[in-house]
């Protein structure tokens, strides 16, 4: 097939709407559902990201992407006990694929509300299962079991979108886009990151652990195929807050750690001990926690609002116990997809336990960056490599 045609663009007006190739056939194929042109955006980039991290790693990863940027991204290593109950995956059986996408999925649950999934690896019945919980658009993979196809063959009343892809394709040299009727072209960009990125250490701590390199690489993988300006915050193998699309640099660092801290804050005894109402909804238990950790939660206490989703009035989580929590994080690691221009970004990731940066360098105040860094004993390598993404 070297056409699918589209129901519509971006918007319901944007007709005719099609993905096509000028020579060959397309790599993909629907196995169930009707994509749309954002689900095929979402999948292609998140697939590219799925296949960077296993050919990075060696391990199994998933992502879960909403408007072309990914919510969450993570490697298939096993689910703590605490993991699976901030990820509703208890009871669930896991597979390396499964904890991968779980985890992505987990990383940032409100924004993944509706999320397209990518899976490095042959989607099992595991994985599927647990998608068959979830509010999600479609998924896209090199295979799928009979017994995940059955399942996934089932959600969104028969509707959703499967689509599998050949895992052995390479797109052309050169890519080309149209704007406003005018040309675009460029290289594909297939700069490949690994280690060898991590080698110029410029502070004076430069003791980066085994583990800090792969969550360092996870974090570059990552803002590779995120909307740019990007900043991305990793911990053990999974991306814990993503802040995409800003214009300013500091606010992606803002955004991104205000997502790490939350992540956090979701382990807190207190979240963990809160008391749903029978058969509530999963997008309803995650926009209750949402509110539950925010500066908010005492206005819809005094409102009563929480008789509809708790059954004991939760005991308030106070701004002082918030930061105490917060406070313990550490060993984070965190990326940047271009250069940090002031120390005000070391200072900001810092407070949600920033313990490692890679970014490229090259600003006129890279020794402010550097000496803010040394302040705190924070490791930071310069790549040297733009990561743009649009």
């Amino acid at each position: 097939m070297t056409e699918l045609e589209l129901k519509y663009g971006c918007n319901p007006n944007q007709k005719p709407a099609r993905i096509y190739m000028d020579q060959g056939e397309l790599p993909i194929t629907v196995l169930n559902g009707k994509p749309g042109y954002i689900n095929f955006m979402d999948a292609l980039n998140s697939w590219q990201l799925v296949k960077a991290l296993k050919k990075a790693t060696g391990l199994p990863a998933a992502a879960s992407f909403k408007h072309v940027s990914p919510a969450g991204a993570a490697l298939g290593t096993p689910l703590t006990d605490v993991e699976k109950q901030i990820y509703f995956a208890d009871g669930f059986d896991t597979s390396p694929i499964a904890c991968a996408y779980i985890k992505a999925r987990g990383a940032d649950r409100l924004c993944s509300y509706g999320d397209w999934a990518a899976l490095s690896d042959v989607c099992d019945e595991a994985t599927a299962r647990f998608l068959a919980m979830e509010v999600s658009d479609g998924i896209i993979a090199p295979g799928y079991t009979d017994e995940a196809l059955a399942i996934l063959k089932t959600k969104k009343k028969g509707n959703y979108n499967v689509v599998q892809i050949d895992p052995n394709y390479e797109p052309a040299p050169i890519e080309t886009r149209h704007i406003y009727g005018i040309t675009f072209q460029q290289g594909y960009n297939n700069f490949e990151i690994n280690e060898s990125l991590l080698d110029n250490i410029v502070t004076e701590n430069k003791e980066l652990p085994e583990a800090a390199r792969h969550d360092l690489l996870l974090s570059l993988l990552t803002l590779k195929y995120t909307q740019s300006n990007s900043v991305c915050y990793v911990k053990n193998g999974q991306t814990i807050g993503v802040g995409a699309g800003q214009q300013s640099r500091i606010h992606c660092t803002r955004l991104a750690g205000s997502k790490a801290d939350n992540w956090m804050l979701r382990q807190h005894p207190k979240v963990l001990g809160l008391q749903f109402v029978d058969n509530i909804r999963r997008p309803n238990r995650d926009n209750a926690i949402d509110v539950y950790i925010s500066d908010e939660y005492e206005d819809v206490l005094a409102e009563g609002v929480w008789q509809e989703t708790f059954k004991v009035k939760p005991e308030p989580l106070t701004r002082e116990e918030k930061k105490a929590w917060i406070a313990q994080m550490h060993g984070v690691s965190v990326g940047s997809d271009a250069f940090f221009p002031f120390g005000d970004n070391v200072e900001r990731a810092r407070k949600s336990g920033v313990e490692y940066i890679a970014q490229p360098g090259g600003s006129i105040r890279d020794d402010n960056v550097i000496d803010t860094c040394n302040k705190y004993g924070i490791v930071m390598a310069f790549t040297g490599m733009r990561l743009f993404h649009h």
